[in-house]
């Protein structure tokens, strides 16, 4: 049994990934968002504990990040470089060496062609973020991080994904939130997969320009 935290809980695929846990594993869940009455449902389940604060209060997230074996990031937004400086912090101030991170396809300039343009255009004000966070990450050496980088999202109701390394050119433009959920969860049940790396993740057979419905 492990202690996973869960930051930016209330996400769509975090929730997916908090609802697939409790069927799939015994594992305890700290779950860590702003407005703890947006999980009320999980108060009564007696592995699951909610926490209210936000990932730049250091004080908060160091005891919400205390004795757990596993943190997993779902944060986002255009602050999400400073939201990484302040979540590899408290792990290094509490001991936690083991990070699963959501991040984003272009984060690494590996999307190449009109679909990299075009994905370079449509995130412009968040891609930064995403890139200094990876160079942050990567600058920590005490703490294993596997970042991962979905294409764009859908909420089609399906598992079906190809993953690729970090120096491989992306060929899909969509994947379900329903596949990213089981990335993070095979991540979550076996944290000895894909150590110190960042991996892609997209639906086979969604070549183009940009996403089909987009």
């Amino acid at each position: 049994m492990k202690r996973i935290l869960i930051l930016g809980a209330n996400g769509a695929t975090a929730q997916l990934i908090v609802e697939r846990l409790l069927q799939e594993s015994d594992d305890q869940l700290l779950l860590f968002l702003r407005d703890a009455q947006r999980l009320k449902r999980f108060v009564d389940n007696p592995r699951v504990t909610i926490a209210e604060g936000d990932v730049h209060d250091s004080t908060t997230l160091e005891q919400s990040m205390n004795g757990v074996d596993i943190v997993y990031s779902n944060i986002g937004g255009i602050d999400l470089a400073d939201s990484t400086r302040h979540i590899l912090s408290a792990m290094k101030a509490t001991g936690r060496t083991r990070l699963i991170f959501f991040s984003a396809i272009g984060a690494l300039h590996e999307v190449p062609g009109a679909f990299g343009e075009w994905n370079e255009r449509a995130i412009k004000d968040y891609l930064p973020g995403f890139r200094e966070s990876d160079a942050l990450i990567n600058a920590e050496k005490s703490i294993n991080t596997t970042q991962i980088r979905p294409t764009w999202l859908t909420n089609h109701d399906e598992i079906d994904y190809n993953i690729t390394e970090k120096t491989e050119a992306p060929t899909g433009t969509e994947v379900s939130r329903k596949s990213v959920a089981d990335v993070v969860v095979r991540l979550l049940k076996d944290p000895d997969l894909y150590p110190n790396d960042s991996i892609g993740i997209e639906k086979p057979n969604t070549e183009g320009d940009k996403p089909a419905w987009m």
